[in-house]
């Protein structure tokens, strides 16, 4: 059966490429590979596949929908039907408030209070570690800290988290930071939510750069076999060492810049992030070997 070549999508955006069959092939193919751990986490958590296929339905409209808007073409349940593969009739029921966002959610008051400490030279000397500090006051105090961030949540609230998570310690009225790297919250919706926006925003980094012409963003990784878990353990306590090192020089210049623009009107956000991971290569079969072409014998006329 010959392959029809797919219609024109209606309303992409300036810098997207009409996709061929060989661009739907490709990435079809390499989905099935993004998606498998996604499918592991998914049946570990009692999902089935007939009910995120439905689910699917409000993303695929979603998605479309933004491509239809920045392409600065009309939006209808026609186009929405048309560019998604969904039936209009399921375009229609859908409901804004069935719609996944985009953006994922900011990190929660605690992270930001936590990075603030870790970053600032007030209160971190250079090359030092981060000071203790007055539980209250005006001056540099923990209540000082986090009023610079928020005003909405009371300072005991955010001390209170920080101290169910371990990351402090209080020392008469004094604050005390005990790790110099943040640990989220274990209750499963804060690291549920975590995990869906780290790598929300990677893949979107790489989406970006496979399908637009937009200035490439970063995206690399290291890959290495053949190795022990002993190797295994050095590289990754490498790994979170170079992170540590990273995370502070980012952070510094992100918060420069923050501080930078907050006069302005910049409506732009960002994600840095690293990942490791090692796992047993699984072994493949060796090919078993062509069976050998034997003559048969030749029959001798009665």
């Amino acid at each position: 059966m010959k392959r029809s070549a797919p219609e024109n999508r209606p309303g992409l955006p300036p810098g997207h490429a009409q996709p061929t069959p060989q661009h739907a092939a490709l990435a079809l193919r390499e989905a099935t590979a993004l998606m498998a751990p996604i499918a592991l986490w998914l049946l570990r958590n009692g999902v089935s596949y007939p009910a995120f296929a439905e689910q699917l339905k409000s993303v695929f409209v979603a998605a479309a929908r933004g491509e239809l808007e920045r392409g600065a073409a009309g939006v209808s349940q026609s186009s929405l039907s048309l560019l998604s593969g969904v039936h209009r009739k399921d375009v229609r029921e859908l409901s804004d408030a069935t719609v996944v966002p985009r953006t994922p959610p900011r990190p929660p008051l605690s992270s930001q209070v936590f990075t603030h400490w870790l970053t600032d030279p007030r209160y971190r000397p250079r090359g030092g570690k981060p000071r203790s500090l007055p539980r209250a006051g005006s001056g540099r105090s923990f209540e000082s800290l986090c009023r610079e961030l928020s005003n909405d949540v009371h300072p005991r609230a955010v001390l209170d988290e920080l101290l169910r998570l371990g990351q402090v310690a209080l020392d008469g009225e004094r604050v005390v930071m005990l790790t110099e790297s943040f640990v989220p919250s274990p209750r499963l919706d804060e690291m549920t939510a975590l995990f869906s926006a780290n790598a929300s925003d990677h893949i979107a980094a790489a989406v970006s750069n496979l399908s637009s012409d937009a200035p490439r963003f970063l995206e690399q990784s290291i890959y290495a076999d053949g190795m022990t878990p002993e190797s295994i353990d050095l590289l990754h306590a490498a790994a979170r060492q170079a992170w540590a090192q990273a995370f502070e020089a980012v952070v510094t210049r992100a918060r420069e810049r923050v501080d930078h623009d907050s006069a302005g009107d910049g409506n732009r956000r960002m994600r840095f992030g690293v990942y490791f991971f090692s796992e047993p290569v699984p072994e493949v079969a060796a090919p078993a070997p062509l069976p050998s072409k034997r003559k048969r014998p030749k029959r001798t006329p009665p």
